[in-house]
């Protein structure tokens, strides 16, 4: 009986090892960020055997997996100020920083190496920057020095669908520097919106997040400015002929909907409008490369 709930114990604490490992690579980023890299290898002219394809996919999920990583291991002092993220592995002392940093290393390396010898060297090469641009540049750089970190940091995740149209023509063209633009203008109203109603988290973590250091209606002025700017961003696919009308009116329909949000927190002084329109940037850039998707089965239809 004993040694059965050893055994047991054992297992689980196992089991919660893997999940803190998992926990490391910040899944709920790392899905979005898969989603937007398979939009750019499916867009892309030419194709990819399916094999290659999941491999490309999977050293895009890895890579980015690995920066999260990082990323946790360097931030482990102020995400234990932060309510959001003191419940994190290193915060919390189940993973000890070394390990999370050999993790990360170890991941980001084997999927640069494997993107380079399996697909090519061009994705290879995307993959190494956008790890190396959210390490070193976002975390370690500007998180820390600036306001304007999100701004700039957030190229880091603007990389995948370039890196998956590399994957199959070896290139980069206008199309997926339409759609890396796209995501680098989403990008910051997407997280100031998060930042207006965790203003308090920030400062706590000395983070010199916009509502920290210009204050909430400036931040809500950047918000609406932003969002204004994008919209318009977001129909180029359909004017460079990269898709066609489905895909321009959807994006129409999506950004003014966001556009109504970003009005919504320009007004509201409490909090509720800010969580709205962070909620609904989510599903917003889901939606839009969706319709990316949907609008390129729709021309192979017909």
């Amino acid at each position: 009986m004993h040694s059965t709930t050893v055994q047991n114990e054992a297992a689980f604490a196992g089991d919660s090892r893997v999940q803190d490992f998992c926990q490391l690579l910040k899944p709920r980023v790392m899905s979005l960020v898969v989603f937007t890299g398979i939009v750019g290898l499916l867009l892309a002219p030419g194709t990819l055997h399916p094999v290659l394809a999941g491999v490309a996919l999977l050293c895009i999920a890895v890579g980015a997996g690995a920066a999260g990583a990082i990323n946790m291991w360097y931030d482990r002092d102020i995400d234990a100020k932060m309510r959001r993220t003191r419940g994190r592995p290193l915060p919390m002392g189940r993973i000890v920083p070394d390990e999370a940093l050999g993790f990360g290393v170890v991941l980001a390396m084997g999927s640069i190496a494997i993107m380079g010898l399996a697909v090519n060297w061009v994705a290879a090469g995307l993959l190494t920057l956008t790890i190396a641009f959210y390490v070193f540049v976002y975390t370690m750089w500007l998180k820390r020095r600036t306001p304007e970190n999100i701004v700039i940091g957030g190229a880091a995740g603007a990389f995948p669908p370039m890196i998956g149209w590399a994957a199959v023509t070896g290139d980069v063209s206008l199309a997926p520097l339409v759609l890396f633009a796209i995501i680098f203008l989403w990008t910051p109203p997407h997280f100031w919106a998060l930042s207006l109603y965790r203003s308090d988290d920030y400062e706590n973590a000395g983070v010199p997040m916009l509502p920290v250091v210009a204050g909430l209606r400036e931040t809500r002025k950047r918000i609406l400015l932003y969002t204004l700017l994008l919209v318009p961003l977001t129909l180029a696919p359909s004017f460079i002929g990269l898709v066609g009308l489905f895909y321009a009116a959807t994006a129409a329909l999506l950004g003014a909907v966001f556009v109504a949000f970003a009005v919504r927190v320009w007004f509201d002084e409490t909090d509720r409008s800010a969580r709205h329109m962070f909620a609904y940037s989510i599903l917003y850039l889901f939606l839009l490369f969706a319709a990316l998707l949907a609008d390129r089965g729709l021309s192979l239809v017909a």
